[in-house]
C-alpha cells in the first residue's frame, strides 16, 4: 500500500513537470535597443546575437523555449530610439535590452513602468536612474555612481583639491558631473570650473570651451564624453598645447573602451593623449569570459563586418544581459508564469489620432519577471552577477589604466570595497575592508611629459588678472604694515615676508597691494578677512592672526610669527622690608619644616634614649636635648653623637634634606635681596577678569570678541585703544582715573610697546596659543605652496633676517625681564618628596628599633620568671615602659645579677639536702 502511495506521488509530480514545461512558450520574443555602429553598439551586437545562441543550444535553461532577440539601431538619435522603443511595445514584447544611452533611457522608462516591460540596460550609466523612480529600468552595467567615486579618490590619493570638469551637456554628462562634484566634496575637493560641450558640437565650439578652460587654474581635466566628442576634444587640446607636461587629465571608461576595441592603435591617436588616466569597467578572468574572447574572432568574421575590433567591457556587460533575462524567464516559467497583455485602460482615455495606442498592452506577468531578474545569481563574463538591495551589482570595481608609448598599462584598481589598491579587487573580498588613506596604494604614473613626478595641479591663472591682495592700513605698530598714503606704497616685516615667499615659488604670481582702511585708525580685521568671502579681495597679507573662527571661512598659511595674547599692566618697584626673611618660604612650608625638625628630634632620642649617656638625665634635660639636637642640625651644629645604626641612617637622610631646604633658602632670599621686585594688584587674566575694573584691547585686535565670547567679561568694561601712547596714558591713568587696569593684547605687539616704555611689564603667562599667517579662499592651492615658501624661509634663516631688519633684536629680552613680576614663594609641594622619604625612613626606623626593644623585653621576661607568678597586663606594660628607660648595659648587668641570684639560692639548697643526708 505504501509503495502505491508513493507511486502515485512520483507520478503526479512527473504529470505536473511535464505540463509546466509543455506550458512554457515556443518562443519568446525580446527586443534590442542600441546604436550599431559605435562602439559600444558594436561589440554588444556580437555578445548579444553569442548569448542568444548559447542559450537556445542549451538544454538546461529555457527546454522547450526559443528565445529571439529583434534588434534596432537608435543611430545616435534619441527621437529615433524612442520612436523604436514604441514599436516594441506595440509587439507585445517581453522585455528590452538596452537603451544603450543614458538620454533615451530617461524616456522610453516611464512606457516601461506603465506598460510593465523590463529594461535591462547595458550601457546607460546616468546615476539618476535609480530604481526608484524607474523600477522596471534594470541596470546591468555599472552606475556611473561609481565611477565618479573612483575619479574622486583618484583626485585625493594624489592631493589635488581643484578639478575642472569637460563633459557633453546632456543627462549622461550633467547628471555624472553632479555624482563627481558630490563626491569630490566628501573629500574637501571640488569642481572648479565646469565646460559644458553640447551634444554634436562643431570643432570651434569646442575650441571655445578649452580655451576657457586653459584660462583656469587648475590642472586636472576630467573628460566625460562619448568617443567621437572626447577624441575631438582631445585633438582640438593638443593643439593648443593642453596635453603638455604640468596637466592631469583623467578620462572615465568611454576612452578605454575606444581603445579596448582597437586591435591596432593608432600611435598618432595615442600621442594625443600620452599620459593619461583611464579607468574601464573591472572584469573578473571567469570560463564565460574566456570562452568568449576565445571565439570572438570567429564571430567578428560571421557577422559579416568589414572592420575587424575586439570586446570590450560592455561588450562582456551586454552578452550578461542576456543570460540575466534567460536565468529570469527560466524561473519566471517554471513558477507558473505565461505570456499574456492586456489593454491600458489609460490609453483609451487619450485620443489615439494617428497613432496606434491601442496597440501597446501591459505586461500581465512584466511585475513578476522583474522580480525574477532581480533575484538571479550566478556568474556571468563579468563575475558574480547579482543585484543589491538598490538595484546595482555587486562588487563595483574600475581598473585604472595609464596611456603609455603604444599602449595601456594598468596601475592598480579600484572598488567600492577597499579604495584603491594594486591587488585585484576579487582578492580584497577575502580580506576585511580597509579604507584608510595610508592603505590606498597604486603604481608609478607616466603624467603627460614623460615625468614620473606628480604634477601639481594647478597654476597661476593666465588671464593677465593681478591678484589682489589686502593688506591693513594701520595707525599704529607699523613696523608691521605700514602705507604711505601719498605713493600707495606698502611696507613693513608682514609684506617683506609675503615678498620673498613669492619669490621663493616655482611660478610667477602677479599681485598688487590693496590697503584696506582710512590710515587714521586700525581696521576691523573681520571685516578684512570677510572681503575674501565676497571677492574684493584674493588674499589678505598682514598681521592677521589665525584664530577658529577664522579658520572656518579662509585657509591661512603656515603660521611666519608666534603670538599669543597676554595682559599688560602697569606696576611698581617693591622694596625689601625687615621681615624679607620670612618671605622665601610660604607659611605653610615653614609649619611642615619646624614640625619636621621636632619630629626628627624625637626619633633619635627614641632610637639613642637607652645606649647614649646624652640623651638621657632628667625629664627636662631631655626635652632641652631634642630641641637643640632638632634645630642645630640646620647648621650642622649639633654635639649630640648617634651611637645606634638606626639613629645614623635616619640622621644622614634628614641631613641632606637640610641641605637642599637650606640651599633653597639662600637662593630665593638672595633674590629677593638683591632682584628688583615689581608688584601689581593684577596678577593674571584670572584676576583682570575678576576686578571688575576696565580692560584695554587694541582696536581691531581680535581680543575684544575673545574677552566676550570666550572669558565672558561685559563690555562696557572694554576700552578700545589705538596706539601705544594711548596704552601708556591708560594704564598711568589707572582705572580709579578713568584708565584701564591692564591691556589685553597678541604678544607681538606688547614685545615692541615694552621696547618703548620699559616700566611696564606682562603679567601672568600667555592664554593664548595662536601665530600670524597669511588670509587665502578655501582650498586655495596657493596657500599651500606659500606654505612651503615660509618653512624655507625659516630655516635658511631669512625669516629671521627679515625680523631682525623690522624688530630690534632685544625684544624678547624686555618680555623676558618683565615676564614674571615677583619671585614664587617656595612651597611645601616642591619638597613634598623630599619629605616622604625622611618620613618613611623615620616609621622603617622606629618600627625596627621597637622590635628589637620588645624581643629583648621578651627575653628578660623569661629569666626572671621562674617564681612562676603572672602578672596584670597594666604592671606588664609598665614593666615593658621600664625596661625601655632604662639603660641598654644597665639591664644587661641586672639581668645578670639575677641570675647569679638564682644560682646561689640552688647552691644553697644543695647543701642543705647534702647535709642531711650526711646526718
Amino acid at each position: 500500500m505504501k509503495f502505491a502511495l508513493h507511486f502515485w506521488g512520483l507520478f503526479c509530480c512527473l504529470y505536473a513537470l511535464s505540463k509546466n514545461i509543455y506550458a512554457r512558450p515556443d518562443t519568446v520574443s525580446v527586443g534590442a535597443l542600441f546604436t550599431f555602429n559605435s562602439t559600444i553598439g558594436r561589440a554588444a551586437k556580437i555578445a548579444i546575437s553569442a548569448a542568444v545562441n548559447e542559450i537556445n543550444t542549451d538544454s538546461s535553461i529555457l527546454p522547450g523555449t526559443n528565445l529571439v532577440v529583434e534588434m534596432q539601431d537608435s543611430n545616435c538619435s534619441g527621437f529615433v530610439g524612442i520612436v523604436q522603443a514604441l514599436q516594441f511595445m506595440e509587439k507585445d514584447t517581453v522585455a528590452i535590452i538596452g537603451p544603450q544611452s543614458s538620454v533615451i533611457a530617461h524616456v522610453i522608462s516611464h512606457v516601461a513602468n506603465e506598460l510593465q516591460v523590463p529594461m535591462l540596460s547595458f550601457g546607460a550609466t546616468d546615476p539618476t536612474l535609480t530604481s526608484l523612480q524607474f523600477p522596471f529600468l534594470v541596470r546591468t552595467t555599472r552606475s556611473d555612481h561609481f565611477q565618479m567615486a573612483a575619479v574622486a579618490d583618484l583626485v585625493d590619493y594624489y592631493g589635488w583639491k581643484q578639478v575642472t570638469a569637460i563633459y557633453i551637456d546632456d543627462d549622461y554628462g550633467r547628471n555624472g558631473m553632479a555624482s563627481l562634484g558630490d563626491e569630490l566634496v566628501k573629500r574637501r575637493a571640488k569642481i572648479s570650473f565646469k565646460a559644458a560641450v553640447r551634444p554634436g558640437a562643431k570643432k570651434s565650439e569646442m575650441a571655445s570651451a578649452l580655451v576657457r578652460v586653459a584660462l583656469m587654474e587648475s590642472r586636472v581635466v576630467v573628460l566625460h564624453a562619448n568617443p567621437d566628442s572626447g577624441l575631438a576634444l582631445l585633438s582640438l587640446a593638443r593643439n593648443l598645447g593642453m596635453t603638455s607636461s604640468g596637466y592631469v587629465w583623467i578620462a572615465t571608461d568611454w576612452l578605454s573602451s575606444f581603445l579596448d576595441s582597437s586591435p591596432r592603435l593608432d600611435i598618432g591617436l595615442l600621442s594625443t593623449m600620452q599620459g593619461f588616466l583611464t579607468l574601464r569597467q573591472h572584469t573578473e578572468n571567469t570560463r564565460r569570459k574566456s570562452m568568449l574572447a576565445s571565439k570572438w574572432s570567429a564571430l567578428v568574421k560571421k557577422d559579416t563586418v568589414d572592420d575587424k575590433f575586439l570586446i570590450n567591457s560592455y561588450g562582456f556587460y551586454a552578452y550578461d544581459s542576456v543570460w540575466i533575462l534567460a536565468y529570469a524567464l527560466d524561473a519566471y516559467f517554471s513558477r507558473g508564469g505565461n505570456i499574456s497583455f492586456s489593454n491600458d485602460t489609460k490609453l483609451h482615455e487619450v485620443g489615439a489620432g494617428g497613432l496606434q495606442l491601442k496597440a501597446m498592452t501591459v505586461f500581465d506577468g512584466g511585475r513578476l519577471l522583474l522580480e525574477r531578474i532581480q533575484q538571479v545569481n550566478f556568474t556571468g563574463a563579468t563575475g558574480p552577477v547579482k543585484f543589491d538591495t538598490d538595484g546595482n551589482l555587486i562588487r563595483p570595481a574600475y581598473d585604472i589604466v595609464n596611456i603609455v608609448g603604444s599602449g595601456l598599462r594598468t596601475v592598480g584598481y579600484w572598488s567600492n570595497y577597499s579604495g584603491l589598491s594594486t591587488s585585484l579587487p576579487e582578492t580584497l573580498y577575502m580580506k576585511p575592508a580597509k579604507r584608510v588613506r595610508g592603505d590606498q596604494k597604486l603604481h608609478t604614473v607616466i603624467w603627460p611629459g614623460e615625468t614620473t613626478v606628480r604634477p601639481r595641479g594647478w597654476v597661476f591663472p593666465n588671464n593677465g588678472i593681478e591678484l589682489k591682495i589686502g593688506v591693513p592700513n594701520r595707525a599704529s605698530y607699523r613696523q608691521f604694515v605700514s602705507v604711505d598714503n601719498n605713493s600707495g606704497t606698502v611696507r613693513g616685516f608682514c609684506i617683506d615676508v609675503f615678498v620673498a615667499a613669492a619669490n621663493l615659488l616655482q611660478y610667477p604670481v602677479p599681485f598688487k597691494f590693496v590697503p584696506f582702511g582710512d590710515g587714521s585708525q586700525n581696521p576691523s580685521y573681520p571685516d578684512l578677512i570677510n572681503n575674501i568671502l565676497t571677492n574684493d579681495f584674493d588674499a589678505v597679507v598682514g598681521d592677521i592672526a589665525i584664530v577658529t573662527n577664522r579658520t572656518r571661512v579662509v585657509d591661512f598659511t603656515q603660521p611666519y610669527v608666534e603670538s599669543g595674547l597676554v595682559v599688560l599692566t602697569s606696576v611698581k618697584k617693591q622694596s625689601s622690608s625687615g621681615w624679607a626673611f620670612l618671605q622665601p618660604f610660604t607659611i605653610k612650608m615653614w609649619c611642615i619644616t619646624g614640625l619636621f625638625f621636632l619630629v626628627i628630634g624625637t626619633v633619635i632620642w627614641l632610637l639613642e634614649h637607652r645606649i647614649n649617656d646624652e640623651f638621657r638625665g632628667p625629664p627636662a634635660k631631655q626635652v632641652i636635648t631634642v630641641f637643640w639636637f632638632s634645630f642645630s642640625t640646620l647648621f650642622f651644629a649639633h654635639r649630640e653623637d648617634t651611637r645606634s645604626t638606626l639613629g645614623r641612617f635616619v640622621i644622614i637622610i634628614w641631613l641632606f634634606v637640610v641641605l637642599i631646604i637650606q640651599s633653597s633658602y639662600t637662593a630665593s632670599l638672595t633674590s629677593i635681596l638683591t632682584v628688583q621686585q615689581l608688584i601689581s594688584p593684577i596678577t593674571g587674566i584670572d584676576s583682570l577678569v575678576a576686578s571688575d575694573e576696565p580692560i584695554g584691547f587694541q582696536v581691531g585686535s581680535f581680543a575684544e570678541s575673545y574677552l566676550v565670547n570666550e572669558l565672558g567679561v561685559s563690555r562696557h568694561r572694554l576700552k578700545s585703544l589705538g596706539t601705544p601712547d594711548e596704552y601708556k596714558q591708560a594704564l598711568e591713568l589707572g582705572p580709579a582715573n578713568g584708565g584701564v587696569a591692564g591691556i589685553v593684547d597678541e604678544r607681538p605687539y606688547v614685545e615692541i610697546f615694552l621696547l618703548l616704555h620699559p616700566k611696564f611689564a606682562v603679567v601672568g603667562s600667555e592664554f593664548t596659543k595662536s601665530g600670524w599667517g597669511f588670509a587665502f579662499p578655501r582650498d586655495s592651492p596657493l596657500a599651500v605652496d606659500l606654505s612651503t615658501s615660509i618653512l624655507e624661509l625659516s630655516e635658511n634663516g631669512d625669516l629671521q633676517r627679515i625680523h631682525d631688519k623690522w624688530l630690534a633684536n632685544n625684544v624678547a629680552g624686555s618680555m623676558s625681564q618683565n615676564n614674571e613680576l615677583e619671585s614664587d614663594r617656595l612651597q611645601v609641594y616642591s619638597f613634598s618628596g623630599l619629605f616622604l622619604i625622611c618620613g618613611v625612613a623615620c616609621l622603617i626606623a622606629l618600627a625596627i628599633h621597637a622590635g628589637i626593644l620588645f624581643h629583648k623585653y621578651c627575653e628578660q621576661r623569661r629569666q626572671v620568671s621562674a617564681d612562676g607568678s603572672s602578672r596584670s597586663s597594666r604592671s606588664s606594660f609598665r614593666a615593658f615602659l621600664s625596661f625601655a628607660d632604662r639603660r641598654e648595659m644597665d639591664a644587661h648587668i641586672a639581668s645578670k645579677d639575677k641570675a647569679a641570684g638564682d644560682h646561689s639560692i640552688s647552691a644553697a639548697s644543695s647543701s642543705s639536702v647534702s647535709t642531711a643526708t650526711s646526718c
